[in-house]
């Protein structure tokens, strides 16, 4: 008997959309490379960050929303510090946590001390589907600055040319909420019906076709998602099994 829990065959993922909307941890890029790479960076880097540039506008933001979801008002730095880390353990997708992370990346990869991660099947597709006149936009809970930071320092060079638009959690909404999705489709203006949706975590996707998007659930042995599956979406192992074109007018 077949193996159902396997990837789908590649002739059954052929889309014919507008636009192709990226998560990035467990379906671009290694999640193993976040867990293990950027936290501990970023865990390194808080103390500094909210005690000697407070004033900063993102981190004064950051440091509001902090007291704002812990019911401290007067929380000091070293009490969002570890409601920071306390978040971070539990992976928790916390806007000003993702915020203050993006901040410290940003500087990293500015400075040299970290380059992202892909998996080798996700470059190549990204580039053809961009020369086919695919439009490309990323949907992560990371920060819009720490997207544009990990698409800029790459292995395979600066990418960013290849993306129309980074959404978050803070200006898009979570990414569990179909109206997020909604928001998305209209701020690029692209109809729900002619985007297409790439992540490995199942309630992502119950979103995205929720507000009227295609979705393929990406499942990559290791990852986290992987032995979860994608409930009832169609699936993919690697990037290269989908087949994405575009019979929109160029513009």
């Amino acid at each position: 008997m077949p193996d159902r829990s396997a990837p789908s065959a590649p002739s059954a993922l052929s889309f014919d959309v507008d636009a192709v909307v990226l998560d990035i941890e467990g379906t671009t890029s290694a999640t193993g490379f976040v867990v293990n790479v950027l936290y501990p960076y970023s865990r390194a880097r808080f103390a500094e960050l909210l005690t000697e540039r407070a004033g900063e506008p993102a981190v004064a933001r950051a440091i509001a929303q902090v007291r704002e979801l812990t019911g401290e008002p007067d929380a000091d730095a070293a009490t969002v510090e570890k409601a920071l880390n306390a978040w971070l353990d539990e992976d928790r997708k916390a806007t000003p946590l993702k915020t203050l992370q993006g901040v410290i990346w940003s500087e990293g990869f500015a400075r040299g001390d970290l380059v992202s991660h892909f998996y080798d099947d996700v470059v190549p597709e990204l580039r053809a589907w961009h020369a086919a006149g695919v439009l490309l936009y990323v949907y992560s809970s990371g920060s819009v600055a720490a997207q544009r930071a990990w698409f800029t320092n790459s292995p395979a060079g600066d990418l960013t040319s290849l993306v129309s638009g980074l959404y978050d959690t803070e200006n898009a909404g979570p990414k569990r909420d179909p109206a997020s999705y909604r928001r998305i489709a209209e701020a690029t203006g692209v109809e729900p019906s002619r985007l297409l949706f790439l992540s490995d975590r199942p309630g992502e996707l119950d979103a995205a076709v929720g507000a009227g998007w295609h979705a393929v659930g990406i499942r990559r042995p290791g990852e986290p998602y992987y032995e979860q599956g994608v409930g009832d979406h169609a699936q993919a192992g690697t990037f290269d099994e989908i087949t994405v074109s575009t019979s929109r007018s160029p513009s």
